[in-house]
């Protein structure tokens, strides 16, 4: 059966309307059956026909309209569907006893719409049941030669309709999981955009901010300065729009040396003085990227909070580790009252995926101090969670 979710959570009512429409076609072949039953009420006269006919009309709608009214194959089951189940259950027992052996088939339909109805765990009793049913019947209504063969296609048919009904909740399963993966896919997504685009406008908005306040400054004393300050902005910003087209894209990866010279910019422009050592060879290309995020990210943090007059970023290896650290001497937010922020948290997240560990918090001396340990060679992924130190 087709089923989609809508964002509300239920089903589609056009999806809906076709898996009903297709099992009602393919339950209406099983009338065929019947036309032997009919051919014996075609033989009746006076009220006998009329009951007849107004006995297999009724068990024909109770047959359709039972497994009619589930909406799909793993939804519980409603108290509607059970009440037609219990009167086409009656309806299929009480015709042989009305009308003779003729009518001994209904019980295998009635096996068919038990498979198709009750809850999974109950349904090899339904089956079971019917076939109890048959036993006591036949030999009520003198055909105990019957018992046999119809109890064999009762089961039979039972069974089958089981393994098909199980064989159609596995697919429909699986139509909702996939539709969920695609979901948590999206969702994933959004995710890894929101993240970047914190990484990527953190700094340079704070960067805009510096230079804005630095041009109002220099306003009425050094015009051409200040011009020069605007200039900056405006060649900022246009980059920001184009990182920022470039994250959405996916296409966007941290370049270590690129972001090391934005950062000596951003706290050339607040005023701090940037101490950089880089140390042995060039870092593979994922560790090389997630440190370019570690560096915007630490940097922001320190031009936001830290009011810090120098900082030092080191870079280097250490038995088959990549080590990054960031160590300012503020006295602002970051140093007093550490609480990991959203950036610290996806910081962490990636440094994570890459089996690496993050350390972050203020310094007994004074300042802040942003630590990550990174392996060289790939390793499995784990949750390494910020740790913080006082």
């Amino acid at each position: 059966m087709t089923t989609r979710f809508l964002d509300s959570g239920g089903f589609d009512d056009a999806d809906t309307g076709r898996a009903r429409r297709r099992r009602a076609f393919w339950s209406s072949t099983g009338l065929v059956y019947l036309v032997p039953v009919a051919v014996e009420v075609a033989g009746y006269s006076g009220a006998r026909m009329a009951l007849a006919i107004a006995g297999l009309l009724a068990f024909i709608g109770l047959f359709l309209a039972t497994p009619l009214s589930m909406t799909s194959w793993i939804d519980p089951v409603r108290t509607r569907t059970y009440v037609l189940l219990a009167a086409f259950a009656v309806l299929a027992a009480a015709l042989p006893f009305a009308f003779g052996p003729a009518w001994l088939g209904t019980s295998i339909y009635l096996s068919m719409v038990f498979a198709m109805t009750l809850p999974m765990n109950r349904v090899l009793w339904g089956v079971g049941g019917t076939v109890a049913l048959i036993a006591v019947q036949c030999p009520l209504v003198g055909a105990p030669g019957a018992l046999w063969p119809i109890a064999l296609t009762t089961l039979s048919l039972g069974l089958f309709m089981v393994a098909f009904r199980h064989a159609r909740t596995l697919v429909q399963q699986l139509r909702e999981a996939r539709s969920e993966v695609a979901r948590l896919a999206v969702a994933d997504e959004r995710l890894r955009i929101a993240r970047d685009l914190h990484d990527l406008l953190g700094q340079s908005l704070s960067l805009i901010v510096l230079k804005s306040e630095l041009a109002r400054r220099l306003g009425e004393r050094d015009a051409d300065r200040a011009m020069a300050e605007v200039s900056d902005i405006e060649s900022v910003a246009r980059q920001s729009l184009a990182d920022v087209r470039a994250a959405i894209s996916g296409y966007r990866r941290r370049n270590l040396a690129e972001e090391l010279d934005g950062a000596r910019a951003v706290l050339a422009a607040a005023e701090t003085e940037a101490v950089v050592r880089t140390s042995g060879a060039p870092l593979p290309d994922p560790v090389d990227a997630l440190f370019g995020w570690a560096v915007r990210e630490g940097v922001t943090n320190i031009v936001r909070h830290a009011r810090a007059r120098r900082v030092t970023i080191t870079v280097g290896r250490a038995g088959g580790e990549a080590a990054l650290e960031i160590v300012d001497d503020g006295c602002g937010e970051a140093a007093a009252g550490h609480a990991p922020g959203h950036g610290l948290e996806g910081l962490a997240e990636r440094v994570a995926a890459a089996g690496g560990t993050v350390s972050a918090g203020p310094r007994d001396g004074g300042g802040f101090r942003l630590a990550l340990r990174v392996p060289l060679a790939p390793v499995a992924a784990g949750r390494a969670p910020v740790e913080s130190r006082s």
